[in-house]
C-alpha cells in the first residue's frame, strides 16, 4: 500500500504543477496564489518520496521539516534548503497576506518544482519496479 500512496501523491504533485504552470503564464496572475501551487507541487514530491521509503512524517506544510526527514533517511534531494525555505511561506503565512514580498520569481519556482518534481517521479517509479 505505501507505493499506491506515493504514487497517488505524486498525481496530485503533478495536478499542482499543471495548475502553477497555467497560473505562471498568465500576466495577470498574483505571485502568492501561483507560487502556493509551486509550493504544493514541492511538499507533496517530497512526501511521496518518505512514502515510498516507508519514512514515517506528521502532517505538515514544513518543507524543511520534510526535506530534514529525507537527509536524515539518507535521501539527497535535488534542491538545498535555501531554496525550499523560499517557497515555504506561500503555504500559509503568503496566502492570507496580500502584502506579498518577492522571495522568488516564477522562474525560480518553476526551476525548484520541475526539478523536485522529476525527482520524485524517477525515485517512485524505481521503487514501485523493484
Amino acid at each position: 500500500p505505501f507505493i499506491e500512496e506515493a504514487l497517488r501523491m505524486l498525481r496530485l504533485a503533478e495536478r499542482d504543477y499543471e495548475t502553477f504552470a497555467i497560473l505562471s503564464a498568465h500576466p495577470d496572475a498574483k505571485l502568492a496564489p501561483t507560487c502556493f501551487h509551486a509550493q504544493q507541487v514541492v511538499e507533496k514530491a517530497l512526501k511521496s518520496v518518505l512514502m515510498a521509503e516507508q519514512v514515517h512524517f506528521r502532517y505538515t506544510h514544513d518543507l524543511e521539516e520534510l526535506w530534514n526527514l529525507l537527509v536524515d533517511a539518507g535521501i539527497a534531494s535535488p534542491q538545498g534548503i535555501e531554496a525550499l525555505r523560499r517557497l515555504s511561506p506561500f503555504a500559509v503565512e503568503l496566502r492570507y497576506d496580500d502584502q506579498v514580498f518577492p522571495l522568488l520569481t516564477r522562474e525560480e519556482a518553476n526551476d525548484i518544482t520541475s526539478s523536485v518534481l522529476n525527482w520524485a517521479k524517477q525515485w517512485v517509479a524505481s521503487i514501485a519496479h523493484e
